[in-house]
């Protein structure tokens, strides 16, 4: 079994990316009430702010901060995965193993995440964060996309919408759509 090693730093700035076990799955945007509830839920029990976040249909990108004597985002993410499963039903397709532990097969086990470094390094998350729908063909403009932290920085004055996507962008181009 793999050991990870978390970094235990209070207070810390993190990117996180946390997909679903069907990378195929439209589930969190389907849901998307049930995954707001159960966002609630876990802020209200384990507080953490929210600085930038995008659900798309089988991921969430989010930036998170923890409180200053709290490094805890583990806990976090078990409380918010394990209530948005709840009454929802486990897929077709799980695998025995899967199901001998007791998990729905909903999530993948494990999530990645990126400790922010400094303002730059939060400025390109952001950037990802906001870009994110566009990179995986959902639509032509990030403010298209509704479940997109991208209205909120949009209102609030700290997001250009006019902002170019970047030089280094490249629409992403789904494989049928390439071989046709």
């Amino acid at each position: 079994m793999s050991n990870y090693i978390r970094s235990k730093r209070p207070g810390a700035t993190l990117f996180f990316t946390v997909r679903l076990a069907d990378r195929n799955s439209n589930l969190l945007v389907q849901n998307i009430a049930k995954l707001r509830s159960s966002m609630r839920l876990t802020r209200t029990r384990y507080p953490f702010e929210i600085t930038e976040v995008v659900v798309l249909p089988s991921v969430i990108h989010t930036i998170w901060t923890l409180p200053p004597d709290d490094a805890d985002f583990s806990t976090r993410w078990r409380m918010l995965k394990s209530h948005f499963s709840r009454g929802l039903p486990a897929p077709e397709n799980r695998d025995p193993v899967t199901a001998r532990r007791g998990d729905k097969g909903i999530w993948q086990r494990r999530f990645w995440e990126h400790h922010l470094r400094d303002q730059e390094d939060i400025d390109a998350h952001r950037h990802m964060i906001f870009s994110a729908p566009v990179q995986a063909g959902l639509v032509p403009r990030p403010q298209d996309w509704s479940y997109s932290s991208i209205h909120r920085a949009t209102r609030q004055g700290t997001y250009n919408v006019q902002t170019p996507i970047g030089a280094a962008y490249r629409p992403y181009t789904p494989l049928k759509a390439r071989s046709a």
